[in-house]
């Protein structure tokens, strides 16, 4: 290796370095922080406690919103994962003109300001005459979660023999059938994959969540804005703590699912 390559590589592993060190500093301060004593912000913290979690277990508001996010993650994730599915073998198995334009109109949530997104859909809604709340965030949140799912699957499918079903009929299996036992295990990646990404994303929504949640129903995020506003305590370091261990929770599910389907491949 000459000196210039030496050099060079140098310079990539401290810019590797200072770029994950520059990422999760904003993490590892907002975990010091939660498990600190102090009523306010101290970095470093006077001494070790728990309280902020003590108060987070005293709180109504906070575990029903957290009971609506995960609610709401939940469902629109279920349903994103079919309707994208679906219709991500339809573009991709259709032939009919603008199809790629269609692909970019699904795609188009993740383009768009989030906020723009969010005052559209409004007032869309009420056009339609969709004023109830529920109902209004779980649409919202399928309109968000399901470019995940399309764009993934839609990958996934380009790459998927179809002839292979045809050879499960050509066996006795029936259409649904065949889907079930071909399909579906050929795409558990790609399904876990973006249904992961489609939960998370749906978790942590707060710009287009903030136009369709009321005084009674609120998400997790709503919620935690309201209490930076009322009462900014070390307790929202706290809840934010919870949710960055949520979210390496499914990342290592996701990847150990995906790691347990290819060992059963092989």
């Amino acid at each position: 290796m000459t000196l210039t390559e030496r050099i060079a590589s140098l310079l990539v592993w401290v810019i590797a370095a200072f770029t994950v060190i520059f990422l999760l500093t904003p993490l590892v301060v907002t975990v010091a922080v939660s498990f600190g004593s102090s009523a306010v912000f101290t970095l470093p913290a006077p001494a070790f406690s728990l309280r902020w979690y003590e108060a987070m277990g005293r709180s109504r508001d906070l575990w029903g919103a957290v009971a609506t996010s995960l609610q709401l993650a939940a469902l629109s994730t279920l349903i994103a994962l079919v309707l994208g599915t679906l219709a991500a073998i339809g573009l991709l198995r259709g032939r009919f003109p603008g199809r790629e334009s269609v692909v970019t109109f699904l795609v188009s949530p993740l383009m768009l300001p989030a906020l723009v997104l969010g005052i559209a859909m409004l007032e869309g809604f009420r056009a339609a005459g969709l004023r109830a709340v529920w109902p209004s965030l779980l649409v919202a949140h399928v309109v968000i979660t399901l470019p995940y799912v399309v764009r993934t699957v839609y990958g996934a499918l380009s790459l998927f023999d179809f002839t292979l079903i045809d050879a499960a009929r050509t066996l006795g299996l029936s259409y649904p059938k065949a889907i079930a036992k071909v399909l579906v295990p050929g795409l558990a990646p790609a399904f876990v994959t973006s249904g992961m990404f489609a939960f998370l994303a749906s978790m942590d929504n707060y710009p287009i969540s903030i136009f369709f949640t009321n005084a009674w129903t609120k998400t997790l995020p709503i919620q935690m804005l309201q209490y930076v506003e009322e009462s900014p305590d070390p307790m929202i370091a706290a809840i934010s703590t919870l949710l960055i261990l949520l979210a390496m929770l499914v990342l290592v599910a996701g990847d150990r699912l995906v790691g347990l389907r290819r060992m059963a491949d092989l």
